[in-house]
C-alpha cells in the first residue's frame, strides 16, 4: 500500500489509511453491461485482436510513444514522485501485474487517456494534475488503470486513429460516410467505457465523495467552495427528467459526437452503483476472478446487458424512455402521447377549443414528479 504522509508540492496531504486489495480481480467485476458484453463479444471472435495489432504498422503508435517520451515527463521515483506512488498503488489494488508507463504532458485542458495496441501507457494533463487534490487524483489514476486491465486501450487507440483518418478523408464523401459509421460505434462503446473506468476508479480510491468532487471540478473547475455535490447530482437528474421529447431527441444529438458522457450523468451512475448490493459484495470479496474469464459466457453477457436495459427503460424518466416503456406495455392513445410529448401540433383541434387529446402542454397527466435519486444504466 502507499503511504501518503509526505506532502508533496501543491498536493494536500492526506492520512495514510488502507485500501482493500482486490487479487486476481477480473475486469467484468466492474464493467458496465453494455461495455462486458462488447467485450466478451469481441474477445470471443477467434483472431480478432490479432487482427486488429497485425494493424500496428498502419497506425501511428510508435509515433505517438516517441511523441509522449520526447516531449512529456515521464513519471517515475524522480518526476512526479506522488504520482507513481497512486500509479503503483492502483496496480497493487486491481492486481495488475505490468505497471504502464505514465507520463504528464503540458496542457491546461484537463484530461486524460489510456491508449496502445501492444502495451498501454496513461497520460494525464497538467490540467488535470493541477485541478485534482491528492485523493481525486487517486480515482483518476485507478480509472486509467481499469480501462488498462479491462483492455480498452487497444480499441480507444483504433478509434483515435479511425477519427483522425476521416478528418483526412473528409473530401471523400463515401469513405467518409463509412468511416463515420463506425466511428460512430465506436463512440458509443468508448461512452459505457468511461462509466467502467469510473467504477474501478472508485475501487482504487475507496472514497466516493473525492470521487464525486473530481467530476465536478471536471465540470466546473477549481471552485469547490462554490459548489456542492448534492446539487450537483441533482443537475442529473434535473437533465433526464425534465422537458419533453424534443429534449430528449436533442440530448441524443448532443452525445453523439462525444468520447465521455456527461459529468452529471457520470456522477449520478457511480453514485448509483457505490450505493448498490454488487458494489458491497465486490468490497466484501465476492467477485469474479480473471482465472475465470475464459469461461464466460457471450450469451449470458448479452443476457444480463438486455435486462439491464429492459430495467433501465422501466424507471427512466427520462419522456422519450417512458414513451418506450408504454408502447412495450401496449398502452394505448399512443398518438395523443407523442403529440402531448412534443407540446402538441397546434393549439386548437378543427371545431373545438382545444386539443382532442388533453393540455398541449408537455407533460403527459400521468407523469410523476421525480424522486431524489437519480437513475442509471449501469461506466
Amino acid at each position: 500500500m502507499s503511504d501518503d504522509s509526505q506532502e508533496h508540492n501543491g498536493h494536500e496531504n492526506v492520512p495514510s489509511r488502507q485500501r482493500r486489495r482486490f487479487p486476481g480481480i477480473s475486469s467484468r467485476a466492474y464493467e458496465h453491461p453494455a461495455d462486458r458484453s462488447a467485450l466478451v463479444a469481441l474477445r470471443k471472435l477467434s483472431g480478432f485482436d490479432t487482427v486488429f495489432k497485425a494493424l500496428s504498422g498502419l497506425l501511428p503508435e510508435r509515433s505517438l510513444r516517441l511523441l509522449f517520451l520526447s516531449d512529456s515527463v515521464r513519471v517515475s521515483d524522480q518526476q512526479f514522485a506522488h504520482l507513481n506512488d497512486m500509479l503503483r498503488d492502483a496496480c497493487y489494488i486491481l492486481d495488475l501485474e505490468k505497471v504502464p508507463p505514465m507520463y504528464v504532458s503540458q496542457d491546461p485542458q484537463p484530461n486524460a487517456m489510456c491508449i496502445g495496441l501492444d502495451e498501454p501507457i496513461i497520460v494525464v494533463t497538467t490540467g488535470l494534475v493541477e485541478l485534482l487534490d491528492e485523493e481525486e487524483m487517486r480515482a483518476v489514476v485507478g480509472h486509467e488503470v481499469g480501462h488498462a486491465l479491462s483492455g480498452h486501450s487497444v480499441y480507444r487507440t483504433i478509434l483515435l486513429f479511425l477519427t483522425n483518418l476521416a478528418l483526412r478523408v473528409a473530401w471523400i464523401p463515401l469513405g467518409n460516410v463509412a468511416i463515420m459509421a463506425i466511428v460512430t460505434a465506436l463512440r458509443e462503446w468508448f461512452r459505457k467505457s468511461e462509466l467502467s473506468a469510473d467504477r474501478a476508479g472508485l475501487l482504487v480510491g475507496q472514497d466516493v465523495t473525492a470521487s464525486m468532487r473530481g467530476l465536478m471540478k471536471i465540470a466546473g473547475g477549481n471552485h469547490l467552495h462554490e459548489m456542492n455535490v448534492d446539487a450537483f447530482l441533482k443537475q442529473a437528474e434535473e437533465y433526464e427528467a425534465g422537458g419533453d421529447l424534443r429534449d430528449s431527441v436533442l440530448k441524443i444529438l448532443n452525445v453523439l459526437p462525444r468520447t465521455h458522457p456527461f459529468t452529471t450523468v457520470r456522477a449520478a451512475e457511480l453514485k448509483k452503483w457505490a450505493e448498490s448490493r454488487d458494489f458491497q459484495r465486490l468490497m466484501d470479496g465476492h467477485y469474479p476472478r480473471r482465472d475465470e474469464d475464459k469461461n464466460t459466457s457471450v450469451t449470458d453477457s448479452f443476457r444480463e446487458s438486455a435486462a439491464s436495459y429492459a430495467t433501465n427503460v422501466k424507471t427512466s424518466k427520462d419522456p422519450l424512455m417512458k414513451l418506450v416503456s408504454d408502447i412495450a406495455g401496449g398502452a394505448g392513445d399512443l398518438g395523443g402521447r407523442v403529440r402531448r410529448g412534443f407540446g402538441g401540433f397546434g393549439t386548437s383541434a378543427p371545431g373545438g377549443n382545444g386539443s382532442a387529446d388533453g393540455p398541449a402542454n408537455g407533460t403527459p397527466p400521468t407523469e410523476q414528479p421525480p424522486t431524489d435519486t437519480p437513475p442509471r444504466d449501469g461506466d
